[in-house]
């Protein structure tokens, strides 16, 4: 449902109901599953001064509304890392709630806070809220430098892990075959090559465990580091006191699983470099869109030209932008004219001709002619910046969908550790021997490291950063999960007539000549005549002559009453133009016409009377017509299963000629403004899941009430929309395109979420060899670290296919998706 944003109540415990609030963007590394999410969550909002805080797993980012009189950034970063989790040393925005044009900033910590064992801030960390808010580019290029570092670090441990791993593997599966390897020089190999395994690349799940277990918590890196623990410890027993396991004097030396401790480690370590990239992925179109700005930009001060960073810039600055250059920021022409492609930030392919006096925007490309803009906007006030802001909000929002899988992720964890341990007991209580420990010691391992938290975390986040950002590609806004999930379920679809279906603006419908005059003439004298009038009804009069390609006279005596018509001289002939009543004060009798003039109305259409030389020579409609993108939106929509209606403040009789011109059958007309509201909610009453498509000022009780707000906007606005979904392009043509999309990603969701949960429940009992009296199936724990690897990979990469949407390989909305681009991850 669109809402108009509300207070929230304190959660900290400083906050005040008064307090100034201000926003935080924190950059969070080391979250691995939902678990961590909430260990977050509850260490910020039990911060002083928090008054909301929402983490998002797939982004690996903390938003946090505080009171900026308790406390900083800094501390709030500072907060993570005591949670057991790190802040890179990263500039992040915060901006006083509902004030996006008066930020601040401050960091999210300084060099000092990410390590673990520094929880100490430095003042200077502390003291940087002063500093100049960053433009998104410079926090683009940060995080993107610390996202290649962790992918450094994943790389070189995978590398380590695999190269001795595989030796590993095959003293495990040699059998006897390699005479030297078969006995105690083999087992003290094995030994030393898993150490360096455990201990080197997997000390990193051992590290986030502990600091888990500190917090008296247990997540993912709680299953592998217990699992990889007790195969790698089980087996250095073995090796190194195997007089403790019974029958050893008798030559039955106890198997080991050093092979299961190593590769559970690599299987993990690089499910996690192909969930890393798969992550980079996931804010493609944040990144893309950050890129369009350029560096420098072309200052023009007096006769000279200097190029300056584009950061630089100030407003007031002139700068000029030459053909196939980018704009560097918001601002307006002063001279020169050009085509300039805003596709990028609307999604229309169509340029748009610029002249002294129009607005350009920072990050569009300027094509045909050379401009000199005065800069009104910088940094992160202008359109793409806002823009950028609010996809990445929508991208780390949650959707209710979610809600199951958060549930299920809460007691995961715990539940597993209990069926392990119980899968153990179970197996050494059916055959208490050595052979039946190292059986149950290795059901035990199999359990841990198949049973997948991460899946379940990812599933529904991962579908909304793809869906959201795709949808920012199409010239679509969707604020977040929650929109998308309320779009996904649309099926009525509310629109205002005049500006919405059609273009706003009179157009010429009909000439209908009477006593001798042709049509071509009769045009010519009219429009001549009233081409001197500013009258929109005048304009389109023009404009359509011209459009037939009749020509004007010029015109004399001009006189115009308004509300009435116009009379005029051309070609030395008297023209009058206007209403029955008007020419029949004049003594023209209008009797002939007065009945095609009633239908022209019945049918939408607004007539004009004609007078040439004091008698009746025609008529002339004009009328709001539909768009030609409103005629396939309606039938897109119509393909969809959407039920559409027009509700409108216009006369019945337009309102009617407008819905049978577009094949709308449910028509709302003479509505006032107020009275939308009510025929949304009787819309909703009758069972119907409503968007209702507005301007977001006129209709915003309709927008608030309706399941899911539309607004029609553009670059400029569409940050501080109140709506659910903002439509860049600044018409319908998009609707179509945002609910396909929201049905798209939530079948995405119910995909990841379905698959995530057969994957443990199926999975699980298999691990735990419940089906093995059944048909002797028992899983090795090095297959069961390679599934549970992939089990995330592969909801990523489901998710990614909605990056298709729209293209020809995507064939949506009804499935059959594209490609699943799991290559372009490895």
């Amino acid at each position: 449902m669109a809402t108009i944003p509300q207070p929230v109540e304190p959660t900290g415990a400083m906050a005040s109901p008064a307090a100034p609030r201000a926003r935080a963007d924190l950059p969070v590394q080391g979250m691995t599953c939902a678990a961590c999410v909430r260990r977050v969550e509850k260490a910020l909002r039990a911060a002083p001064g928090v008054q909301e805080a929402a983490v998002n797993l797939v982004t690996q980012r903390a938003t946090v509304a505080y009171d900026a009189k308790a406390t900083t950034p800094a501390a709030l970063a500072r907060a993570i890392v005591d949670a057991g989790y790190e802040v890179p040393d990263i500039p992040e925005v915060t901006a006083p709630a509902g004030s996006p044009a008066l930020p601040t900033i401050a960091p999210a910590a300084s060099p000092g806070v990410p390590a673990a064992a520094s929880p100490e801030v430095p003042a200077a960390a502390v003291s940087a809220s002063q500093r100049p808010r960053p433009a998104a580019s410079a926090r683009a290029a940060a995080l993107d430098a610390a996202e290649q570092k962790e992918q450094r670090s994943l790389r070189r441990d995978v590398a380590i892990a695999a190269l001795l791993t595989a030796p590993l593997l095959v003293v495990a599966m040699s059998h006897g075959a390699v005479p030297a390897l078969d006995g105690p020089a083999g087992r003290w190999l094995s030994l030393a090559l898993a150490t360096v395994v455990v201990l080197g690349p997997g000390r990193r799940f051992f590290r986030l465990a502990a600091s888990a277990l500190r917090h008296r918590a247990a997540d993912m890196n709680t299953l592998v580091s217990l699992g990889t623990g007790a195969a790698w410890l089980y087996s250095t027993a073995a090796v190194v006191a195997p007089g403790l396991f019974p029958h050893a004097a008798h030559g039955h030396l106890p198997p080991v699983y050093f092979e299961a401790a190593a590769a559970i480690v690599t299987f993990v370590l690089i499910g996690k470099l192909l969930e890393a990239r798969a992550r980079k992925r996931l804010a493609d179109a944040v990144r893309g869109l950050v890129a369009l700005q350029p560096k420098t930009a072309r200052r023009v001060r007096g006769d000279a030209e200097d190029e300056v960073p584009a950061a630089a810039l100030a407003p007031g600055d002139l700068v000029l932008v030459r053909p196939g250059e980018r704009i560097a920021t918001d601002g307006e022409v002063v001279r020169g004219a050009s085509a300039v492609d805003e596709s990028m930030l609307t999604g229309e392919s169509m340029p748009v001709d610029k002249t002294a006096g129009s607005a350009v925007f920072g990050g569009t490309l300027n094509q045909s002619g050379a401009l000199t803009f005065r800069v009104t906007k910088t940094g992160a006030d202008t359109a793409l910046a806002r823009i950028v802001e609010a996809v990445e909000e929508a991208q780390g929002s949650r959707a209710p969908i979610a809600r199951l899988a958060d549930v299920v992720s809460g007691v995961f964890v715990p539940v597993v550790l209990g069926v392990a341990s119980v899968t153990f007991v179970a197996w050494l209580a059916v055959d208490p021997t050595t052979g039946g420990l190292a059986t149950a010691v290795e059901r035990f391992v199999a359990v841990l490291v198949i049973a997948c938290p991460c899946a379940l975390g990812l599933a529904t986040p991962a579908a909304v950063a793809v869906g959201t950002g795709r949808g920012a590609e199409l010239g679509v806004l969707v604020k977040g999960g929650a929109a998308l999930e309320a779009a996904s379920r649309v099926d009525t679809v509310l629109l205002d007539k005049t500006g919405t279906l059609t273009s706003g603006r009179p157009a010429l419908t009909d000439v209908v000549p009477l006593g001798g005059h042709g049509e071509a003439e009769l045009l010519g004298l009219v429009a001549a005549a009233e081409h001197e009038s500013e009258h929109p009804v005048a304009r389109a009069i023009v404009e359509g002559a011209r459009g037939r390609g009749v020509g004007l006279a010029p015109a004399s005596d001009f006189r115009a009453e308004i509300g009435h018509g116009v009379e005029a001289r051309v070609s030395g002939r008297l023209v009058r133009a206007g209403t029955g009543a008007w020419l029949r004060r004049a003594g023209v009798a209008t009797d002939a016409l007065e009945a095609e003039a009633e239908r022209l109305a019945a049918h939408g259409r607004t007539p004009s009377f004609v007078a040439v030389d004091g008698r009746l020579a025609g008529l002339v409609a004009v009328a709001d017509r539909p768009t030609e993108e409103a005629r396939r939106a309606v039938e897109a929509l119509r393909q969809l299963g959407v039920e559409v209606a027009m509700v409108t403040g216009d006369r019945a009789g337009a309102a009617r000629a407008v819905a049978e011109e577009l094949g709308i059958r449910a028509v709302f007309a003479e509505v006032k403004p107020e009275d939308k509201a009510r025929i949304v909610r009787e819309q909703q009453a009758a069972g119907r899941r409503v968007a209702m498509v507005g301007d977001g000022i006129n209709d915003a009780p309709a927008l608030a009430g309706a399941d899911v707000g539309v607004a029609l906007g553009s670059g400029t606005d569409i940050a501080v929309a109140s709506a659910d979904v903002a439509l860049l392009r600044g018409g319908i043509a998009g609707l179509p395109t945002a609910l396909a999309l929201a049905r798209a990603t939530l079948r995405t969701i119910r995909q990841n979420l379905f698959w995530a949960f057969v994957y443990n429940v199926i999975g699980i009992p298999i691990a735990a060899g419940l089906l093995y009296p059944l048909t002797g199936w028992l899983l090795s724990p090095v297959l069961a670290s390679a599934a549970m690897s992939l089990s995330s990979v592969s909801v990523l990469g489901n998710s990614l296919r909605l990056r298709a949407f729209g293209r020809d390989e995507y064939r949506g909305p009804h499935g059959r998706a594209g490609r699943l681009e799991l290559t372009s991850l490895m």
